[in-house]
């Protein structure tokens, strides 16, 4: 039976995402180019952000185990009550600053949410290949390339049904 990764672990790989976020992000390219990508983004950092006071109070769950089980111990031969009690402490400032972010993002992302890309020039100028086209089938833009969907190419029932307007 294999056994779920530690939380420890699956902290690594949300911080390096995180860091692969950052380094994707640093210059424009196909799929981040456009305001809708960076609501996208933003949207889920603040989902993220909203993850966190429990992951950070449930973070604490082995400290606090410990301590009631008085089986914690503290490097210098500190006071245990008082190293639990500063952990307890410290863990809602981080809380409280996670909520906030949270909030700071939601209203950042409430900011982009009406924030487009202008297009229209794009259409008329740019043959299809080297602009944007509108894929019929979901209605986004998208950059083109030589399998840019086309109102004839596609045959999907969502199309079918246009077609007949």
């Amino acid at each position: 039976m294999s056994h779920p990764e530690s939380p420890v672990s699956l902290a690594d790989q949300a911080a390096e995402a995180v860091r692969a976020i950052n380094h994707r992000t640093r210059a424009p390219g196909a799929d981040w180019q456009y305001p809708s990508d960076a609501y996208s983004l933003i949207g889920t950092l603040a989902h993220l952000s909203r993850m966190l006071p429990q992951a950070i109070t449930q973070a604490l769950v082995p400290v606090t185990d410990a301590h009631e089980a008085d089986r914690l111990t503290v490097d210098g031969g500190k006071d245990p009550d008082q190293a639990a009690s500063s952990a307890v402490q410290t863990t809602r400032v981080a809380i409280s600053r996670a909520q906030c972010l949270a909030e700071a993002l939601d209203q950042v992302h409430s900011a982009l949410s009406p924030l487009g890309y202008d297009t229209s020039d794009d259409e008329d100028e740019q043959p299809c290949g080297e602009g944007m086209c509108q894929c019929y089938c979901v209605g986004a833009w998208h950059p083109c390339g030589c399998d840019c969907p086309h109102p004839d190419d596609c045959d999907c029932d969502f199309c079918e049904l246009r077609d007949q307007y």
